[in-house]
């Protein structure tokens, strides 16, 4: 196959993509582990942009379900603080509802 034709080159967002999917290709620790570890640094630092998308990935794919997502605001509330924990709520409510929605449901 062909590669296509790049425009303009973006060698850092490529360096960043290319380092990103070698440490989530690792095998000692599970795609699950991963995606809660960084759950928490994020929600940790208040980095709430990222965190929606990982929120998103990790319900998306099955690695979490609602019910592991609400526990993670449960936890995470205590050692990041309320007000952190309050925005992370609304975030897994308003993605768990917005998943809902595109759910065709059974056919």
């Amino acid at each position: 196959m062909k590669e296509p034709v790049i425009e303009t080159v973006d060698s850092y967002g490529m360096t960043a993509e290319r380092q990103f999917s070698d440490l989530w290709a690792r095998d000692v620790l599970s795609m699950r582990d991963r995606r809660l570890l960084l759950l928490g640094l994020l929600v940790g630092q208040g980095i709430d942009d990222q965190a929606e998308i990982q929120l998103d990935a990790a319900l998306r794919t099955k690695l979490l379900s609602e019910g592991e997502l609400r526990e993670v605001v449960v936890f995470v509330t205590h050692y990041a603080g309320w007000s952190r924990g309050a925005r992370l709520n609304a975030q897994v409510e308003e993605l768990i509802a917005r998943v809902a929605e595109d759910d065709p449901g059974p056919a």
